[in-house]
């Protein structure tokens, strides 16, 4: 299924410590997507302008690690902005109380508007306690999942067998990779199923259609809390 017009202004939350895979790999499909559907625009919004890196206060003094250049403050988003997505990282899980605030005020300004939110890994925990996620269903890391149900204040459902959950216009997905996973579905969804298959065919990546498997689930033996 296709929505009638879909969305063209996707944007991209960063925060220092953020998870390269989590911003790349959904990235990557759209950079394909754009191919094809040509109206397509990149935000990528951060507190200032600065280059954002992967490093976390966990890499300790390494130096190795990735940095991307944002286009937008969070203060100066596109009018147009229709959907966002919110990345998880060690920035997020090792967060000191506070840090994050700037982050989730603007999670819940542009809420609103968005068409989709979507939260790879333990971006939804950011969701979360931003207050967009009270009284949905949603998934995330599982590898922090007991850390993951704390966030919310209690509100949100938790699956945890899932790959991805779609709950209205909030997406979220299991941890790390997962984001491939439910970037794929999202784009089968809006731009349909012809779309996805062949941005997958060009990148050789065999997509998971089935959002209830997850194997790290079971690997961690989680329970579902929403059940």
């Amino acid at each position: 299924m296709t929505t009638a017009t879909p969305p063209t202004s996707i944007g991209m939350l960063l925060f220092p410590g953020f998870q390269a895979i989590d911003v790349m790999g959904p990235l990557d499909i759209l950079n394909l997507l754009s191919l094809s559907h040509k109206n397509l625009s990149l935000s990528i919004l951060s507190r200032t302008l600065s280059p954002v890196s992967t490093a976390s206060p966990l890499h300790g003094t390494t130096t190795f690690g990735e940095s991307i250049v944002p286009t937008h403050t969070l203060t100066s988003p596109p009018d147009d902005l229709e959907v966002l997505f919110v990345p998880g990282g060690l920035g997020i899980l090792n967060a000191a109380p506070g840090t994050l605030d700037v982050e989730m005020e603007f999670i819940r300004t542009v809420y609103p508007k968005l068409r989709y939110v979507i939260g790879v890994c333990t971006g939804a925990a950011l969701l979360a306690n931003a207050g967009v996620l009270e009284g949905k269903r949603a998934t995330g890391n599982k590898g922090s999942w007991a850390w993951m149900r704390q966030q919310g204040g209690g509100e949100v459902h938790w699956v945890a067998h899932a790959r991805w959950v779609e709950d209205g216009k909030a997406w979220t997905t299991s941890g790390v990779s997962a984001g491939i996973d439910g970037t794929y579905a999202w784009v089968a969804k809006v731009y349909g199923e012809e779309a996805a298959q062949s941005v997958s065919v060009s990148s050789e990546y065999v997509r998971q259609l089935d959002w209830r498997k997850d194997p790290w689930a079971e690997y961690y033996n989680l329970t579902d809390t929403c059940e």
